[in-house]
């Protein structure tokens, strides 16, 4: 059963889990997002969260509510979360609806969110994995 693109992807890099959002999401898919990447947290024990919102260019009080709400619960169990590339009219809207962004990190794209996780955990180092040869 073809179920259809991807509405989010959550990819690890490192100790770095990065959850690109493809699209608008409903109430419960943004829960279900909610639900996915924090489970995803503790099973790669990561240190950093980066979601990416670059493709939506509207979000409402819910889906702010549930991002501030991720990167609380990240913080909880020992992870840092930067959202990367919102759009300016999403920046407005954020605005508009009153919520209070200071407590959340953000960066400009990917690579800048990157570099500001580096600056505060560390270069995302990536695991090694494969066999390993005993001499």
């Amino acid at each position: 059963m073809d179920t259809g693109p991807a509405l989010v992807s959550i990819l690890r890099q490192g100790p770095y889990l990065i959850a690109s959002v493809h699209t608008a999401l409903d109430d419960s898919q943004m829960l279900r997002f909610q639900h996915d990447l924090i489970h995803q947290i503790g099973q790669h024990r990561s240190s950093g969260i980066i979601i990416d919102v670059a493709a939506l260019d509207v979000l409402d009080s819910f889906g702010s509510r549930t991002l501030s709400d991720i990167a609380e619960i990240a913080r909880l169990r020992g992870a840092t979360t930067v959202i990367v590339g919102i759009q300016p009219n999403v920046a407005f809207a954020l605005v508009e609806l009153g919520m209070d962004a200071r407590a959340l990190h953000t960066a400009l794209d990917l690579e800048e969110g990157l570099a500001y996780l580096a600056r505060l955990k560390g270069p995302a180092v990536p695991t090694q994995s494969g066999p390993t040869s005993a001499p």
